[in-house]
């Protein structure tokens, strides 16, 4: 795998995104860069899709398969992307030697594009079958990793983070922590682009509360309506979720970022930071 570093390197110090402050610098440690080498690709014929899918894991530096005990789990969607465009296994290198985060395993999944990245994360019941009865399993079966969901992370950004909510809120019991970032939460059921939208929101608000943990941000700058203006506003819908998680009394840390767009530059100086907060009062 062959890392794309120039724009991101510069990017790391600039003015203040996250309320107000510098972002943690902390993507950039050069040493980390072996954790490029530690990435192996797999492929897995998924039953829900009936299609071939690449799937990516993360070791970190030092892993140890007999670990008297199990490291924490990451799960990432648009798996091509947080490989290098998002580099979030040199993020997780640098938090865990500067002792910010645990020593994660992670899975980058591929969701291809277009359509067909949409009818794996538009509210698709089809990727919770393939995580529960494939995904997750092999996993486990493969690499010393917990099963505390607790310790278990799920992440996207854009439809990767409704995905990530719509999938711990349908499996709290696999997945207890959510790092959504400019989560597309204006869709509807099942990869909709129709009304009735927000699906997820309506979910939420009525059932009862999981026993799941949110961190959540999205641009100051996404404050415009979806699917060329017929369509919900785009930060209003996230606004939306965030209420309906809090009135349900969701553990939930949400930031609106000053300046932000829907753009890997903008997710990628925030994603430490998640994974930080989410982690912090984990042992």
């Amino acid at each position: 795998m062959t890392l794309r570093r120039p724009w991101w390197l510069a990017l790391w110090a600039a003015p203040a995104l996250a309320q107000g402050r510098q972002p943690l610098p902390l993507v950039i440690d050069p040493r980390a860069h072996a954790a490029a080498q530690r990435l192996i690709g797999q492929s897995l014929f998924d039953s829900a899709y009936a299609r071939t899918r690449r799937v990516w894991i993360y070791t970190p530096a030092g892993y140890d398969p007999a670990a008297a005990r199990p490291y924490p789990l990451l799960v990432a969607f648009d798996g091509a992307e947080y490989q290098d465009t998002m580099p979030l296994p040199l993020i997780l290198d640098t938090l865990a030697r500067r002792a910010l985060a645990p020593a994660f395993v992670a899975v980058l999944i591929d969701d291809g594009g277009g359509a067909e990245r949409i009818a794996d994360l538009g509210n698709a019941m089809r990727m919770v079958t393939f995580l529960e009865r494939q995904l997750l399993p092999w996993v486990r079966r493969s690499w010393r990793v917990t099963t505390d969901p607790s310790r278990v992370v799920i992440t996207g950004s854009s439809a990767g983070g409704l995905a990530a909510a719509f999938v711990a809120l349908q499996r709290p019991e696999l997945f207890g922590n959510v790092l959504a970032q400019s989560g597309a939460f204006w869709r509807g059921s099942e990869a909709s682009n129709d009304a009735p939208y927000e699906w997820l929101t309506a979910f939420v608000s009525r059932e009862p509360r999981a026993a799941v943990r949110f961190w959540m941000d999205v641009g100051a700058g996404e404050d415009h309506p979806t699917l060329g203006g017929r369509g919900p506003n785009f930060l209003g819908a996230n606004r939306r979720l965030r209420d309906a998680l809090l009135a349900k009394g969701y553990d939930v840390t949400y930031t609106e970022v000053p300046g932000g767009q829907h753009a890997p530059q903008y997710w990628m100086l925030r994603l430490p930071d998640g994974i930080v907060g989410l982690t912090a009062g984990w042992r």
